[in-house]
């Protein structure tokens, strides 16, 4: 999202005037400050034509905003001062433009969570740590607005029929909403945001989020056709790492992506994106992820991307995954690498599929080539903190091997310590990723003196 158009509050003052410092509390109104917002507002939807703004540009249809404020300002002679004026012309383009108190939010990089409890209470996530926000709303009524401008431009509807919701912004971030009844003290918002940057397996590298060593596996692990399932907990990073996972995928390969609310950032050309559909407001017409598997099939895929595995879908995948569709890649909910395939087997179940158990594991494991584990620590920070290779059946258990793992060493002012190292394991696709042309070395996987691409395949 382009962010220029929205943060530009001096766009229509005199250029002396334009640089006026905001200060801290520039999204909070005082109570003279609502009743004139109030006031100019409410003129404003008087003389403004609604359906031509909607013609223009962002950027223009804001500057026109501005200008027609600022002369209903000099008619009313309201008495204040122009930073005021600004702050309050500002307010009024979020509330009929974009997302009322949300849109500075919006407009901050740095925050990656928004979560709002009622009118009253909005948090946000800064470096992994929540803050309260200077925002509010004025009413559950104005929230409930807001939220309706949300799900409806995605065709989603809430009300009490309905009461929870998935959605998304239009920049990619992801929107859930639970509403009274079911919310008592108001409607809870939660956006998890992108960043507009996109991450690159180079900058987990710099961050210590990953070793040099495991970023070249897990890149040769891709473009060699493996399936691989991320895993991890809620907010640690999952679609993040699946986004980044997708840049290695080749150009010339037809990806087609299943979820419940599209937010993958795909980098490829040949992309089509399906997104599920809930049941209308007489419980008809639903869509769901396990259709869309299906279908997926049929629409000669050569990679499928699942945003998440979250039910009956999971034996589809498995099933994709064993019929020559190789190089899927998907997330899933879970506390370790091992929790995932009992995550996977249970969803199978959840599906109606009435197979003995240890088939159900025999069709996992041939299935998953790579599982990554991915964590949110307690410092905020989100690391990958194993991966591990999935190598068969003994009896009734799937065995997994472990190539590399976070080897944690204590906390130093409330930061984890500890480095990302080799296990000594050489995977058992190593023969078939080399014979397939990836340049990868049985030195990456030596726990010794941790490997840097400087040193040779």
């Amino acid at each position: 999202m382009d962010y220029q158009a929205q943060t530009n509050l001096s766009a229509s003052v005199d250029p002396d005037e334009s640089e006026v410092t905001r200060p801290a509390d520039w999204n909070v109104l005082s109570d003279n400050e609502s009743r004139y917002k109030e006031q100019i507002h409410k003129k404003l939807l008087d003389v403004i034509d609604l359906a031509r703004i909607n013609t223009l540009s962002e950027e223009d249809a804001r500057s026109q905003m501005r200008h027609i404020c600022q002369q209903l300002f000099d008619e009313i002679s309201l008495p204040i001062n122009m930073q005021a004026r600004q702050k309050i012309v500002q307010h009024i383009e979020d509330e009929v433009m974009g997302l009322g108190p949300l849109e500075s939010l919006l407009a901050d990089a740095s925050i990656s969570d928004i979560l709002v409890n009622g009118p009253d209470l909005v948090y946000v996530e800064r470096d992994g740590k929540l803050q309260k926000a200077h925002c509010r709303f004025d009413s559950e009524a104005h929230l409930r607005n807001v939220i309706d401008r949300i799900v409806s431009r995605v065709g989603r509807r809430i009300d009490e029929s309905s009461p929870m919701v998935d959605a998304r912004l239009k920049d990619g971030s992801r929107v859930n909403v639970v509403i009274p009844p079911l919310a008592i003290d108001g409607s809870a918002l939660s956006i998890r945001r992108f960043a507009i940057k996109k991450l690159s397996i180079e900058q987990l590298i710099e961050t210590d989020s990953l070793s040099h060593a495991a970023a070249k596996f897990i890149q040769g692990a891709v473009k060699g056709r493996m399936n691989i399932l991320v895993s991890g907990g809620t907010g640690s990073g999952k679609t993040t790492f699946l986004n980044i996972l997708s840049g290695f995928i080749p150009e010339d390969e037809r990806v087609i992506t299943i979820e419940d609310a599209a937010e993958l950032q795909m980098q490829q050309p040949h992309v089509v994106r399906l997104e599920t559909r809930p049941a209308n407001i007489e419980g008809k017409s639903e869509i769901t992820q396990r259709d869309l598997v299906k279908n997926a099939l049929r629409m000669r895929p050569e990679r499928i991307v699942i945003g998440e595995v979250r039910g009956g879908e999971a034996f589809d995948m498995l099933q994709a995954m064993n019929t020559g569709h190789d190089g899927s890649l998907t997330t899933i909910h879970a506390n370790s690498a091992r929790d995932s395939l009992t995550r996977v087997e249970n969803m199978v179940a959840m599906g109606g599929i009435d197979f003995p158990i240890s088939t159900i594991r025999k069709q996992i494991a041939s299935a998953i080539h790579i599982v990554i584990q991915v964590q949110r620590l307690e410092d905020g920070k989100r690391k990958v903190v194993s991966i591990q290779e999935i190598n068969g059946m003994e009896g009734d258990v799937v065995t997994m091997s472990e190539l590399f793992k976070f080897e944690r060493c204590g906390m130093d002012n409330g930061r984890v310590l500890g480095r990302f190292k080799a296990t000594g394991i050489i995977p058992a696709c190593f023969d078939n990723l080399q014979q397939r042309g990836i340049e990868i070395s049985t030195a990456m996987f030596h726990p010794g003196e941790e490997w840097r691409p400087e040193n040779g395949h």
